[in-house]
C-alpha cells in the first residue's frame, strides 16, 4: 500500500511553499515558488490573485511528482496562509474582480479615520484595533473605489475572502466558499463572543453579508480538490492562518506559551486560558479551533521585520539584499548608536500609529553601511521586545522564554540579540517551516494519524537555545535609545487603537 503523506501549502507574502509531511510529523520534501508583490508610491501594496493561485498549482504539481516517483500517496491537503490580505471575485465566473490587497497595504487608512468614533466598539467585539491592517477596511475600499467590485456588490454576485478562502474556492473548483476561524478573526468582522460574522460591523463597512464565506474550524473537511489535476479525490482537511499554524507547530499548547514568527512581518502570539479582557495595545484573537474547542490568544503584529532587512539591502544596492545585509551587520560589533525604525507602512502593535513613517537616527560621519545594516537587524528584535513587554503587562505574567520560528531565525546574530534585549532565553525551532507543519498536523488529526494535542506535543521539533548575555545596564541603555527613536516617528491623527 502506498505510503501516505499530507501536502501542506504555505501561501506566504513573497512565496508559496509546498511541504510533504509524513507520519512522523516532519517534512520529507519542500519546494518554493516566488510570488511578486507590487508596492506603489502611495503606500498601496497588492498582488495578482491569479498569479498567486498559479504559484499554488505549480507547487502542488511538483510535490505530486515527488510523491508519485517514490510510490507515496497524498492523502490530504492542508493550508496555511498570509493573513488579512483581502480578495474579491465574481461568484458566477470565479474570476478576480480586483487585486489581492496585501495585509501590508495602507489604503484603508481613510476609511478607518472616517469610522474612528466606532473604534472602541470594533475592538470590544472583534479584539482588533481599527487599523488599515484589518481585511474589512480593504474590502470596504474595494467596494467604494473599484468599479468592478462595487458592481458585483450591488448585484449580489460578490464573493470576498482572505487567501485561505480564495485557495479553497480554487481548489474545490468553485464549490466551496469558506474560511476558518483564525483567518476570520483577523478581518475585523468576527464577533469573538459568538464566533459569527457581526452584522453591525458588516453594515458599518458597507460589506454585504452574502459576500462573506461560511465559518469552519481550523481542522475539518473543507471539500475535495476537484479544481486541480490529479487531486480530485484528495480532501482539504485544514486551513489556518500562518501565525496560528506556527503556534501549533511549536508543539506547546499550554497558556503562557509565547512565540514569535519572523517572516516578512512578525507576529507574536501568547496563549491565554480564555478570551481575555479588552486591551488597547494588543489584539485578542483565536489561536485555533479544533476538536470542538476554540482556543484564544493575545497577538501583536509587526508590519516590517524581514521586509525591513530586505528594504535596507535594496536601498544600499546590494546584489543579494537580505543575505548581504546579514553579512554586513555581522561585520560590526554594534550599531554604534544608529537606530532604524522601519515604519514605512506605519507602526503596528503595540503603538498602532498608521501615519508613522520610517526613519534613521543617530548618524555621524563615522558610520558606514554596516552600521545601518546592524541597525536594521536590531530593529527586528526591538519591535519584538515592544510587543513582548506589552503582553507581559496585559497578562500579568513573566514569560520564561520566547519560542521563535520563521526564515529570519536562521540568523544567529539576530537570535542572540533578541535574547539579550529581552533578557530571556530564545528557543529557535530546528524547523523553519512551522506554519506548514502546524497546518499538516491539524489535517493529520482528521486522518486519524494523531488523536489529540498531546499526540502533537510528542512531535515537537528540537530547538536551539540562546541565553541572554548582555548586562542589564547595556540592555536598558539600548532600549531607551530605541524608545526615543520610536517616539520621533509618531504623527498625530493616527487611527485610535
Amino acid at each position: 500500500m502506498p505510503r501516505g503523506l499530507i501536502l501542506a501549502i504555505d501561501q506566504g507574502t513573497t512565496n508559496t511553499k509546498a511541504l510533504l509531511i509524513d507520519h512522523l510529523g516532519g517534512p520529507v520534501y519542500r519546494n518554493s515558488v516566488p510570488v511578486p508583490v507590487v508596492a506603489h508610491s502611495n503606500g498601496f501594496v497588492e498582488q495578482d490573485a491569479t498569479v498567486l493561485w498559479n504559484s499554488v498549482v505549480t507547487a502542488m504539481a511538483d510535490a505530486q511528482r515527488y510523491a508519485t516517483d517514490r510510490g507515496s500517496r497524498i492523502e490530504a491537503v492542508a493550508i496555511s496562509n498570509q493573513r488579512e490580505t483581502a480578495l474579491a471575485w465574481d461568484a458566477e465566473t470565479g474570476r478576480p474582480a480586483g487585486p489581492a490587497v496585501s495585509w501590508q497595504c495602507g489604503r484603508g487608512a481613510d476609511i478607518c479615520n472616517r469610522l474612528r468614533s466606532r473604534s472602541g466598539d470594533l475592538r470590544a467585539r472583534t479584539g482588533l484595533p481599527l487599523a488599515p491592517l484589518i481585511s474589512a477596511s480593504k474590502w470596504a475600499w474595494l467596494i467604494e473605489n473599484d468599479c468592478a467590485v462595487g458592481k458585483l456588490a450591488r448585484s449580489g454576485n460578490l464573493r470576498l475572502g482572505t487567501v485561505d478562502t480564495w485557495l479553497i474556492h480554487q481548489l474545490t473548483g468553485g464549490a466551496v466558499h469558506a474560511t476558518d476561524l483564525t483567518n476570520a478573526s483577523r478581518t475585523g468582522l468576527l464577533a469573538l463572543d459568538t464566533l459569527t460574522w457581526c452584522a453591525g460591523l458588516l453594515d458599518l463597512f458597507g460589506i454585504p453579508q452574502n459576500a462573506m464565506p461560511t465559518l469552519h474550524g481550523s481542522s475539518g473537511f473543507f471539500g475535495y480538490c476537484a479544481g486541480v489535476k490529479d487531486f480530485g479525490d484528495v480532501p482539504v482537511l485544514s486551513a489556518i492562518g500562518d501565525s496560528h499554524a506556527a503556534l501549533v507547530g511549536q508543539g506547546s499548547f499550554g497558556p503562557g506559551t509565547v512565540k514569535s514568527t519572523y517572516g516578512t512581518g512578525s507576529s507574536l502570539m501568547a496563549l491565554t486560558e480564555d478570551l481575555v479582557a479588552d486591551t488597547p495595545s494588543l489584539a485578542r484573537t483565536i489561536a485555533w479551533s479544533a476538536a470542538g474547542r476554540t482556543h484564544f490568544a493575545l497577538e501583536g503584529n509587526i508590519a516590517m521585520t524581514g521586509s525591513a532587512i530586505q528594504w535596507v539591502g535594496d536601498f544600499l544596492g546590494l546584489p543579494d539584499p537580505a543575505s548581504d545585509v546579514a553579512e554586513l551587520a555581522a561585520s560590526v560589533s554594534s550599531a554604534d548608536g544608529v537606530y532604524f525604525v522601519p515604519a514605512m507602512v506605519g507602526l503596528g502593535a503595540p503603538h498602532w500609529n498608521a501615519n508613522a513613517r520610517g526613519a534613521v537616527s543617530g548618524l555621524s560621519r563615522s558610520h558606514t553601511a554596516a552600521h545601518l545594516a546592524r541597525a536594521a537587524l536590531e530593529a527586528v528584535a526591538f519591535q519584538v521586545a515592544d510587543v513582548f513587554a506589552a503582553m507581559e503587562q496585559q497578562t500579568g505574567l513573566n514569560f520564561a522564554e520566547l519560542r521563535a520560528d520563521g526564515g529570519a531565525t536562521r540568523n544567529s546574530l539576530l537570535m542572540q540579540f533578541q535574547a539579550d534585549i529581552l533578557g530571556r532565553p530564545v528557543l529557535r525551532s530546528a524547523n523553519e517551516e512551522l506554519s506548514a507543519i502546524g497546518a499538516a498536523w491539524f489535517a493529520g488529526l482528521q486522518l486519524g494519524w494523531w488523536r489529540s494535542l498531546s499526540d502533537l506535543e510528542a512531535l515537537r521539533p528540537p530547538a536551539d537555545r540562546f541565553e541572554p548575555r548582555m548586562a542589564q545596564t547595556d540592555r536598558s541603555r539600548l532600549y531607551r535609545g530605541w524608545q526615543r527613536a520610536i517616539a520621533s516617528v509618531k504623527f498625530s491623527q493616527e487611527v485610535p487603537a
